[in-house]
C-alpha cells in the first residue's frame, strides 16, 4: 500500500464480501483485521484484497518476517540508490544549459536527457507507476498516481521540444521519481523504527530452555517444551515459558511485564512469566503455558491489535484523503488551464516572489509554466503524510505502554480514555491488595437459638450466666465456615481456608454446595446446614434477623473497616468471621493524582457501607461517591446511571467478575498482577496491579492523542501552504518533492518521540 486511500480501497473490497461485517486496514502496520460469519472462507478474504489489485503475505515465522522486512528496505535503498546514479548526469546536463559552456549543444543535451530521464521515469519508476495503475483500476487516485501523473507529464515535455519551443522538464519528472524513490526507503525505515515495539518485546524470549528428561538436564528449543516439563533455570536465565515454581527459591526480575524494576520474590508454588529473569537462585519450574498461550505471546498479540486499530479520528483523517486527491488533480489541471489561458493574472501574483526565487523564469512560455505549475501541485500534494500520522503514533505509544505494563486494546480506548469525566473503582483487589486475612473469629454466647447475651470484641461470652455459655468454640466456628467455602473462590472464605490450616484444624468435604453471588454461600458439613454470608444473605435468602448481641459486634467491626461475615447453623447466626485488607500502595496518590486531573473517583463494592466507607476515607474518596453492597449483576447498571447524567466514565476492576461493568464503561480497565489479569475482558489492562499505572495510562493517552494532533497539524498545514505556492508556479517540482518526503519522514520521527516519554 502506497497511502491510506489504498488502506480505504482494500477495505471497501472487504467490505463487498458477503458475511463480512466490519473490515479495517492499517496503512502503517500493513494489516487488515476482518469481522466476519464464521462460514466466510478466508480464501474468499484474500481474493478481495486481490481483487482490489493487493496481495495477502502468507503467515511467516517472526525470523522470516524480520528477515523479510529487511530484505524490503534493502531492495528500496538499492533502487533509490540507482535511481540517483543514473538522475546524477541529467544534473549535469541541467548544468550545462544553465551556464555558458559550450560542450554540448542544446539538442545533444535534449537527447541525452530524454534518454536518462526514460530510464529512470519507466524503469527505476515501475514500482510506482504499478501500484497507480492498481488504484486507478479501482478508480482511486492513490498516492503513486499523483508521483506517475507528475513524473509522465514532466517527461512528456522532453517529447514536445523537439516538435515545439518550449522547456525540457524531462529531467525534473527522473529527479521527482528518484527522490520519491529514495523517499520511500527512509518512510519504510522509519516506520521500521516505530513498530519496533513488537520485535523488542519478541526478542525477550528465551531461545532455549533446560528440560528435566528422565533425571537429566537437556537443552532443546523453547518451542519444543510442553506443558507439564519441568524446566530448570540457572541464577541470570531467562524463564523460557509461563510456569510455577515447584523447587527453589529466587527473586525474579518482572520489569518486562511490568515496568517495576524492584525483583519479585518467588517460592514453591508461585506462578512465573515466560522471558522475566531469574535472579541469584535455581528454580524448578513446571511449565503451564506453553507457545501462543503464554502471556508474552498474549501480550504481543494484544498490541498488535491496538497498533491495527484506529482511533476515531483517524476516520475524518481517511474521508478528507479519499477526496484529497481528486481535489489535488483539479487543483493541478486548473492550475495549468490558468497560466495556458490566462498568464497575465497568473504572472501578477507570481511576480510577488519570483525575485526572490531562482527558478522562477517568468519570461518562459505560458504552456511551459503551465506544466511547471501542475507538476509541482501533483507532487506537493501526496496525502502520505496525513495517512502515517495517526497509526505512527499509536505504533510507537502501544509500544511505550507495554514496556510500563500498560495494555491498551484498541485506539479507541486512548482517545477516550483522557476525557474521561469519572473513574470508578471497584475496592477488592484495586484500591485494596484483595488479600485477605482472619482477624477476628467471633462466637454467640448460647450458640443458635440462645437468648440475647451479647458478644465481647475477643470472641468470649459478655454474660456470666452458664446457661448462656457457648455450646460452639471458635475453632469449631472456623472449621465449619473453611470447610463450607471451600466450593467458594471469595477472598474471604479463602483467608477462612488458610487462617484454618495455619492453625491446624481439619477441614470437611462440603456436600449440597449453594452460592448466591454477592451474598453468601450454603453448604452441608458433616451433616449440618452450614451458612455464611453477609446481612443481606440472612435476611434476603434465608429470612433471619440478626439479634442484637451478633448485630451490635458487626456494626463495631465495620467501623473498624474489616469485612465481616455471618456464619449460621440450621439457617441461625452462631458467630462472625471478620478479615482485613490492605491499602495497595499508591493507592493513596494516585487517586490523589486523578483528583489534580479533576477526575471525579467513585467506589464500587459488594462489601457493606461501613467497611466501603471506612476504607473510602483511607483514600479520600468523597463519602457520597461510594457505592457499597453492589451485587456484581448491579455493578452495570451503577456505571449506566453515570453515563445517564452525561459523564465519560471508566471503570477499573479485576476484569472477571467485574466484566459487564468494564463493557458498559467508555473504557474499562482491568487491573492485576502478571498472570492473574484477565487481559481479554477489557479496553486497558494494567499489568502491574497498582492504580499508578492507571495515573501513567491517562498520561500515555495524552501523549498519544497529542503526538496525532501535532502530527495531523503539520500535515495539513504543509498542504495549505504548499499547495498555493505551486499552483502559482513558485515552487520547484524537485523541491516540492524533498518537501513531501520530509513532511512523511518529520511526522514519522514525532511519533518515535512518544518512545522517551518519562512515566
Amino acid at each position: 500500500m502506497s497511502c491510506t486511500t489504498c488502506a480505504s480501497t482494500i477495505e471497501d473490497s472487504l467490505g463487498d464480501v458477503e458475511g463480512v461485517e466490519d473490515a479495517s486496514v492499517n496503512f502503517a502496520t500493513e494489516r487488515a483485521d476482518v469481522e466476519h460469519d464464521p462460514d466466510v472462507p478466508a480464501d474468499e478474504l484474500v481474493e478481495a484484497v486481490e481483487d482490489a489489485g493487493y496481495g495477502v503475505q502468507k503467515e511467516l515465522l517472526d525470523e522470516e518476517q524480520e528477515m523479510e522486512d529487511e530484505e524490503e528496505i534493502q531492495k528500496l535503498r538499492r533502487l533509490g540508490i540507482r535511481s540517483w546514479i543514473v538522475t546524477s548526469p541529467i544534473v549535469l546536463l541541467m548544468v550545462f544549459m544553465w551556464t555558458p559552456l559550450d560542450v554540448l549543444t542544446g539538442f545533444q543535451i535534449d537527447v541525452l536527457m530524454f534518454i536518462f530521464a526514460t530510464i529512470v521515469v519507466f524503469y527505476y519508476g515501475l514500482r510506482t507507476h504499478s501500484a497507480a495503475y492498481r488504484g486507478l483500476k479501482n478508480g482511486v487516485f492513490n498516492m503513486h498516481a499523483l508521483i506517475a501523473v507528475g513524473t509522465v507529464v514532466a517527461w512528456i515535455t522532453g517529447v514536445l521540444v523537439f516538435v515545439t519551443p518550449m522547456e525540457n522538464y524531462a529531467g525534473v519528472g527522473a529527479m521527482i521519481m528518484a527522490s520519491h524513490n529514495v523517499g520511500t526507503y527512509l518512510e519504510h525505515r522509519a516506520k521500521g523504527r516505530a513498530s519496533s515495539a513488537i520485535e523488542g518485546l519478541m526478542s525477550m524470549q528465551a531461545e532455549t530452555a533446560r528440560v528435566l528428561r528422565d533425571g537429566d538436564e537437556v537443552e532443546v528449543p523453547v518451542d519444543e517444551v510442553d506443558v507439564g516439563d519441568v524446566l530448570v533455570v540457572r541464577p541470570g536465565e531467562k524463564i523460557p515459558v509461563d510456569g510455577v515454581v515447584v523447587e527453589g527459591r529466587s527473586n525474579v526480575d518482572e520489569s518486562m511485564v511490568t515496568g517495576e524494576s524492584d525483583p519479585v520474590s518467588k517460592d514453591e508454588g508461585d506462578d512465573v512469566i515466560g522471558a522475566t529473569v531469574n535472579g541469584a537462585g535455581r528454580l524448578k519450574v513446571e511449565a503451564t503455558k506453553v507457545g501462543d498461550d503464554t502471556f508474552l505471546s498474549e501480550v504481543v498479540e494484544l498490541v498488535e491489535e491496538a497498533q491495527g486499530s484506529k482511533v476515531p479520528i483517524q476516520g475524518l483523517t481517511d474521508r478528507i484523503t479519499n477526496y484529497f486527491v481528486p481535489a489535488v488533480l483539479v487543483m493541478a489541471g486548473l492550475s495549468f488551464l490558468l497560466w495556458w489561458q490566462l498568464p497575465g493574472a497568473m504572472e501578477a501574483v507570481a511576480s510577488l516572489g519570483a525575485p526572490y526565487l531562482p527558478w522562477v523564469d517568468l519570461t518562459l512560455d505560458p504552456l511551459t509554466l503551465g506544466i511547471f505549475a501542475a507538476v509541482a501541485v501533483l507532487v506537493i500534494s501526496c496525502p502520505c503524510a496525513l495517512g502515517l500520522a495517526t497509526p505512527t503514533a499509536l505504533m510507537a505509544g502501544t509500544g511505550k505502554a507495554a514496556e510500563n505494563g500498560i495494555l491498551f486494546r484498541d485506539g479507541k480506548a486512548i482517545q477516550t480514555m483522557k476525557d474521561l469525566d469519572i473513574v470508578v473503582l471497584d475496592k477488592t483487589g484495586t484500591i485494596t491488595q484483595g488479600d485477605h486475612s482472619v482477624t477476628d473469629v467471633v462466637v454467640r454466647p448460647g450458640g443458635p437459638n440462645a437468648t440475647d447475651g451479647g458478644v465481647s470484641p475477643d470472641g468470649g461470652s459478655a454474660a456470666a450466666d452458664p446457661a448462656d455459655e457457648a455450646v460452639i468454640d471458635e475453632r469449631e466456628l472456623i472449621r465449619l465456615a473453611a470447610s463450607a467455602e471451600r466450593g467458594s473462590e471469595h477472598p474471604i472464605g479463602e483467608a477462612s481456608i488458610e487462617y484454618a490450616e495455619e492453625e491446624g484444624i481439619e477441614l470437611s468435604e462440603p456436600e449440597e454446595f449453594e452460592s448466591v453471588p454477592g451474598k453468601g454461600i450454603k453448604a452441608n458439613v458433616d451433616g449440618r446446614a452450614v451458612s455464611v454470608g453477609n446481612v443481606r444473605f440472612f435476611e434476603d435468602e434465608l429470612g433471619v434477623e440478626l439479634p442484637p448481641g451478633i448485630d451490635d459486634q458487626l456494626h463495631e467491626l465495620e467501623q473498624e473497616g474489616k469485612t465481616t461475615v455471618i456464619v449460621g447453623l440450621e439457617d441461625e447466626p452462631a458467630g462472625l468471621v471478620s478479615t482485613a485488607d490492605t491499602i495497595k500502595e499508591g493507592s493513596v496518590e494516585a487517586i490523589a493524582e486523578l483528583h489534580e486531573r479533576d477526575v471525579e473517583t467513585w467506589m464500587i463494592t459488594g462489601d457493606n457501607e461501613r467497611t466501603a466507607h471506612a476504607i473510602a476515607e483511607q483514600v479520600d474518596i468523597d463519602p457520597d461517591r461510594v457505592m457499597a453492597s453492589v451485587l456484581p449483576q448491579d455493578k452495570i447498571d451503577k456505571v449506566s446511571e453515570l453515563q445517564d447524567e452525561g459523564n465519560k466514565v471508566g471503570m477499573v476492576g479485576d476484569g472477571i467478575n467485574d466484566a459487564p461493568a468494564l463493557k458498559q464503561a467508555n473504557v474499562g480497565v482491568a487491573i492485576g498482577t502478571g498472570t492473574d489479569i484477565a487481559i481479554q475482558s477489557s479496553d486497558v489492562s494494567l499489568v502491574r496491579g497498582s492504580l499508578d499505572a492507571l495515573v501513567d495510562a491517562f498520561t500515555l493517552s495524552e501523549k498519544i492523542f497529542q503526538k496525532i494532533k501535532q502530527n495531523l497539524f503539520w500535515a495539513f498545514i504543509y498542504n495549505m501552504v504548499a499547495i498555493p505556492i505551486a499552483f502559482f508556479g513558485l515552487l520547484h517540482p524537485v523541491i516540492a518533492v524533498a518537501a513531501m518526503i520530509t513532511s512523511s519522514i518529520s511526522v514519522i520521527t514525532n511519533s518515535t518521540r512518544l518512545g522517551n516519554i518519562e512515566l
